[in-house]
This record gives C-alpha cells, sequence and structure tokens, in this order.
C-alpha cells in the first residue's frame, strides 16, 4: 500500500514538475513577445520610401522622358489600382492578410516541417507584409537570420502602417520582372494600360507573376503563366471574391499584350529636360537623387507638337557640317516655354546652345535701343543721315566705324521706321550716341538680358545673351511691357499626389505698354516689302510665308545668324552657328535661322486665331508716307498706317516740301554737352569705312536672288 502511494507521489511530482517547466516557459514566451513587441515598437515606423521612376509629362499629360534609376516604378494608392488585382494578390500570396498580425504561425510551422522533411529550405511562409518588408529592406537569400529580421520588419510595419497601406506599399514594391516594380509599371509593360483599367483576366495573370517573374511571365511562358492564372481564379472563387461563372468567363479571355515596339516610349525634347533638372535643382532645392528616384511627376509645358515641328525643321534645314542651332518658343501671354531645341544631335553634344551659350545678338537688340529712343523723345519717323561714317568718342580719342551690310546706304535721311526694316546700322549708332548709351545699358537690365558694358558697339548687338534671355525680352513687347521669368514646370506632385513645386514666378511690369505697342507696330514694317526703297527689308525673303500679324527682328555677326520674332500669341527666337571661333558663310548659312523660324511660326500659328496686336490707350494711328515721315495725301497716296505715342504723329502732309525738309534734321539729343563730347560723325569718301581695331558687326541683309 505504501509502495503504490510513493508511485503515485513520485507520478505527481513529475506532473507538477512538467506543469511547472511549462508555465515558466509559456512565462518566458510571453515575456519574449512582450519584449519583442515593445522592441519593435521603440524602433518605430521603418522607412517605406523606395526608388520610384520619375515621370516628365508634357502639357497634354503625355510622358514625354522618365528618370528610372535603373528600375521601372511607379506609385500608386489602391483607389487607383482594380479592385481584381487586390483580390488576386490576396487570393494566391495571403489570405488571412486582414487578419494575421504580419506573420502566419500556421503558415510557418507548416514550411518548417516540410522543410525539416526535405532537408532544404525551399518552402517559404511569408505573408503580404513579410514578403514588403524583404523588398523594401532586405535580400532574397534563403537563411534563416533573413527570415527573422524579416519577421521584425514585418511586426514594425503592422504595428505603424495599416493594412491597406501595407498593401498598397507591397503591390508598388514588388517585382514582376522585365525591369518592371509595382502593378503599375507591369500593367503598363505587359498590356499598356493603367493598372487601375486591367482586366479580371489581366489581374490574375498579373498576380501570378511574382511567385517566379521569369518563370510565369506570358511573354517568357504563356502555358506556364496561363496555368497559375488559373489557379488565382479558382482561389477568388473558394474566397467568395468572385462568382464561378466570372472566373469562368476570365479564363477563356484572350489576353492581347503589349507591342514591344510601343513600350519603348522615345524620349522627346531631351535638352528641354536637362533645364527642368537644372531648375528643380537650382530653385527648387531638389537634389539629384530626388528627381531621379523620387517617383515625381514633373509637368511641364512642353507642346510636344510644337516640339516636333522644330525637331523636323532642325533636320530638314541643318547642314550636315558641324552648324549648330538654337530654338525656344513660348507664350507671351503666360512666359510657359512650348518648343526648345539645344543642338542638332543631342546624342552627339548634350550641350543645351539654347540656355547656357552666350552669343552676340547681333541687331536683335535693336529693338531695345529704339525702345529706349521712343522713351527719349524719338517717333517712328524721326531721321538720321545714312552714310557711310565713323564715329568719334571718348573725347575724340576712339573711332568707330561699323558698317552696313554689303555697304549698302541710302546716302540721304531715312527715317527710324526705315532703318528697323532695313536694319541701318549707321542709323542705331547715332540714335545710341544720340540718347545717351546708358539708356540701352538700363532697358536691358530691365528686360533681364544682363549687366552691359557702355559702350558704343553696344547697339549693333556686340555683348553675348542666351536665346532664352532674348526670347523672354521679346515677350514682353508681346505682352504689352509685362515680362515673367520663362516657365517650364507647370508643377510638381509627389508619389501620394501631393504637390511640392509650382514655378509660378510674379509678373512685372518693365516696359511702357504704349511705347511697346509703338514698337512692336514698327517691328511689322520687317516684312513688309511695301517698304523697299534703296535696299528691301530684311524679312523679305519669309514675308510671304506670315499669314497672321507678326513682328520681328534678324540679326547677324560674322559667327551669328538669328532670327527673333512673335505674334501676340507666341514668341520663337532662332539661333545658328558654330560652337567655336568660326565664322559662318552669310550668302547661305546666314539664312537658315530665317527659314526655320518663318516655317515653324506657320506651322504653329496654322489653328490660331489672327489675332492683331492689342492697342493700348496713349497711342495714335495716322497714314504717312514711311520715306519722308509725313502724312499722306493726294499727291503721294498708298501710306502706310503708322502708330505713334499721342501727340508725336507729323501734322505736315508730303505734299508740302518744306515740311519734308523740317524733319531731314538730326533729332535733338537728350544732352547737348554730353552729345558734343561723345558724338559726331563725318562722311567718308574713299577708303575702307570699317575699324579693324573695333568689334566687327554685321548687319543681316537680303539673300540676293541667286542664293533664294
Amino acid at each position: 500500500m505504501q509502495t503504490v502511494t510513493r508511485k503515485k507521489r513520485k507520478r505527481f511530482r513529475k506532473i507538477r514538475l512538467i506543469w511547472r517547466l511549462l508555465l515558466l516557459s509559456l512565462i518566458v514566451i510571453a515575456l519574449g513577445i512582450i519584449l519583442l513587441l515593445s522592441y519593435t515598437r521603440m524602433q518605430g515606423p521603418p522607412p517605406i520610401d523606395a526608388v520610384q521612376t520619375t515621370q516628365f509629362l508634357a502639357a497634354d499629360g503625355t510622358v514625354m522622358g522618365k528618370e528610372e534609376a535603373g528600375q521601372n516604378r511607379f506609385s500608386l494608392p489602391l483607389t487607383e489600382m482594380s479592385p481584381y488585382l487586390l483580390q488576386a494578390t490576396i487570393a494566391i500570396e495571403d489570405r488571412k492578410f486582414y487578419s494575421h498580425y504580419g506573420f502566419d504561425l500556421k503558415r510557418i510551422g507548416g514550411a518548417l516541417l516540410a522543410n525539416l522533411q526535405s532537408g532544404s529550405k525551399a518552402q517559404g511562409a511569408s505573408t503580404i507584409t513579410q514578403q514588403y518588408a524583404r523588398n523594401l529592406y532586405l535580400s532574397h537569400e534563403k537563411t534563416y537570420m533573413r527570415k527573422w529580421n524579416e519577421l521584425l520588419y514585418a511586426l514594425r510595419l503592422e504595428m505603424n502602417f495599416s493594412k491597406d497601406e501595407i498593401l498598397a506599399g507591397y503591390l508598388n514594391t514588388v517585382y514582376y520582372g522585365h525591369g518592371a516594380y509595382g502593378v503599375e509599371a507591369a500593367a503598363q509593360h505587359f498590356f499598356g494600360k493603367s493598372a487601375k483599367d486591367v482586366s479580371l483576366a489581366e489581374a490574375a495573370m498579373l498576380a501570378g507573376i511574382p511567385k517566379g517573374p521569369s518563370y510565369y511571365s506570358p511573354l517568357n511562358d504563356l502555358e506556364k503563366a496561363k496555368s497559375r492564372q488559373e489557379l488565382i481564379l479558382d482561389s477568388m472563387v473558394g474566397e467568395g471574391m468572385i462568382e464561378e461563372a466570372e472566373a469562368d468567363k476570365a479564363k477563356a479571355e484572350k489576353l492581347v499584350f503589349a507591342d514591344e515596339a510601343d513600350k519603348e516610349e522615345e524620349e522627346i525634347a531631351p535638352y528641354f529636360q536637362d533645364h527642368v533638372k537644372a531648375l528643380l535643382h537650382n530653385e527648387a532645392q531638389m537634389d539629384e537623387a530626388a528627381v531621379d528616384t523620387g517617383g515625381l511627376i514633373i509637368e511641364t509645358t512642353l507642346d510636344p507638337a510644337l516640339q516636333q515641328q522644330a525637331e523636323d525643321l532642325v533636320e530638314k534645314h541643318m547642314p550636315d557640317n558641324g552648324l549648330q542651332v538654337a530654338l525656344i518658343a513660348m507664350d507671351p501671354r503666360n512666359g510657359e516655354v512650348k518648343a526648345l531645341v539645344g543642338g542638332t544631335d543631342y546624342n552627339e553634344s548634350s550641350y543645351n546652345r539654347a540656355t547656357q551659350a552666350m552669343r552676340n545678338p547681333g541687331s536683335t537688340i535693336k529693338p531695345f535701343l529704339y525702345y529706349a529712343a521712343l522713351e527719349n523723345g524719338f517717333t517712328p519717323v524721326s531721321t538720321f543721315l545714312s552714310e557711310a561714317t565713323s564715329f568719334s568718342y571718348d573725347d575724340g580719342r576712339e573711332d568707330y566705324a561699323p558698317s552696313n551690310y554689303n555697304d549698302i546706304y541710302a546716302n540721304d535721311f531715312i527715317t527710324m521706321l526705315e532703318a528697323i526694316a532695313y536694319s541701318d546700322n549707321i542709323y542705331a549708332m547715332k540714335t545710341h550716341l544720340s540718347i545717351g548709351t546708358d539708356e540701352l545699358v538700363n532697358v536691358s537690365e530691365k528686360l533681364g538680358l544682363g549687366t552691359f558694358e557702355n559702350r558704343p558697339s553696344l547697339a549693333l548687338g556686340a555683348q553675348p545673351v542666351t536665346v532664352l534671355d532674348i526670347a523672354n525680352a521679346y515677350a514682353a513687347l508681346a505682352d504689352g511691357g509685362k515680362q515673367r521669368e520663362p516657365v517650364f514646370i507647370r508643377q510638381v506632385r509627389d508619389g501620394e499626389g501631393n504637390k511640392v513645386y509650382e514655378q509660378k514666378p510674379p509678373v512685372r511690369q518693365v516696359l511702357r505698354e504704349d511705347t511697346a505697342f509703338v514698337l512692336t507696330d514698327m517691328l511689322r514694317g520687317v516684312f513688309e516689302p511695301a517698304l523697299n526703297s534703296y535696299t528691301s527689308v530684311t524679312g523679305a525673303s519669309v514675308a510671304a510665308q506670315l499669314t497672321h500679324p507678326t513682328a520681328g527682328k534678324s540679326g547677324s555677326t560674322p559667327r551669328d545668324s538669328w532670327m527673333v520674332g512673335y505674334t501676340p500669341q507666341l514668341v520663337t527666337a532662332v539661333w545658328v552657328g558654330f560652337d567655336k571661333d568660326k565664322d559662318i558663310n552669310q550668302s547661305v548659312e546666314g539664312q537658315i535661322s530665317k527659314r526655320i523660324w518663318a516655317d515653324f511660326m506657320e506651322a504653329a500659328m496654322a489653328n490660331e486665331l489672327k489675332l492683331p496686336f492689342k492697342e493700348p490707350p496713349g497711342v495714335e494711328a495716322v497714314d504717312i508716307d514711311p520715306h519722308t515721315g509725313l502724312l499722306t495725301s493726294d499727291a503721294c497716296p498708298n501710306g502706310r498706317t503708322t502708330y505713334f505715342l499721342a501727340g508725336t504723329a507729323p501734322v505736315n502732309t508730303c505734299a508740302e516740301p518744306e515740311a519734308a525738309e523740317d524733319l531731314q534734321e538730326e533729332p535733338e539729343t537728350k544732352d547737348p554737352g554730353f552729345f558734343k563730347r561723345f558724338f559726331k560723325w563725318f562722311s567718308i569718301e574713299d577708303g575702307d569705312p570699317s575699324d579693324p581695331s573695333g568689334p566687327t558687326i554685321l548687319d543681316e541683309g537680303e539673300e540676293s536672288p541667286a542664293t533664294e
């Protein structure tokens, strides 16, 4: 009896020991779990930023380029994904996703048992949360240490983010093969559509790929991919996500995959995109990594149709001899740049000649000289004698003897209207020295052309500017004296759709509206062959092409050829020249800028209204004889309607000879003392009128019939 009692006591002690050990184990496990959860909680939310593809969008919303950093990624919220994609992914990857806490003990146990039986680590039991953690932070090596770290990250994700946030993160980072990360990149790659537009059949096909991106890719093995798609559809039926009839219909659907050629998106306007990235770095303070891998949506101002026109015309007109080109087209009403060409071939040279190259503007600077003159008492009919002239300045210590193109002079008095149309250098120099050389300096600085040196040759464009700056200066003339900084970026949004940058420069009234309008009216004369007299207007060769009210000015130096012009809706500047110190052939290469400009303007304005330049208060229009500057009459009909600042129009008619003689006098100078010191000229009867020691500036002439 005592022996039985001892056995019972001994057995009871063993059971009690086992229970104590079990209880202690449970306490240790509980403490471990508490410590684990406390540790992961203390770690806070892990970083979930992944490399994302940045997209550059044109003004119409089309993709014009991407920055992928080697990976094609896009970030979408769940609301922008097809519900079928969410359901299919959960059905095949993690059916208990919305009920577990980042890991599934049953799946882990089953995987461990299978691995022990097989002696390998082939079986995995990762939940969507664990896979997301692995995609963000870990490698894909099959080790227990990696699985442990994966578990820790999964717990941190679950503690700090909602299930929907985790699911969205997973779907935006999982790899689908062929360089596509995330459902949006995958949907675009396989089906050429957004993730929000995929059908049930397409969603099930996509959901099957991450298991083995190369193995289950329908582009690599359609049979295997189709088999997995059907498995997923059956799983969706089993989970009550879809009806069996829907699954059968999806299985029978013939999938149409995107053409590989269609997926090769040609990057357009690379020079434009480079400038946008430079703006984001310099103005928005975004570093290169943020732009390249930040998943940004950069909405630009580029018009794809106009950009294509510009590139086609460059290819059509530019010779293959190293000659380079730059083109800027912008809307003067809002400053938006619509097209930009920075060279003949971006692949050969990424140097942006539209925004980086500093070139002498030649006669394209003259409109700003004449604006200053109008502000200092000149009118469109103010006259100067056009003849070979040497100018003495600096108290007679220096001489400067520019010449007209091909040494063509009126040898008579001409009006400012004619001087602009013919681009007479002598008239420009006399104007410059008469009003004071600081006047052009001041106007140029107002327009953002830079700080110019106060010297006589400035009137003929002897100080370099960029194509972008000269285009923006002309935009002020086109928009009634108002100016903005050129706009390339409408807005930048991050992957969540939040606006992070907007280029919205203030509007400044830099020129008087009435004076700018009078100047614009004179610049229209550049394209009016009716003004031809002792020579042709400089825009005669392209005048017949222009169907809209257009103003402009050409310009040239030995190494540069320019054409800048505008309508109320569009300003375009074109430069042609060599990168290095090499002169251009003026009779051939010097005319290319005009041809590109005229062809581009007409293509760009083809569907635009023929709007007149808006007439502001403070101006008056009269019909004048452009050669004498007097009002027309029966004795001299067929004049030109010309605008003047109010109160400055001529009052005599061309039937009064004495009135014409009165006009043929040099306008009074703003400062007679300054005039006497710095402005005197004399006719040169013999010899070369140019000064070899001074800057050489050509005037842009008209092509001869032989070169047309």
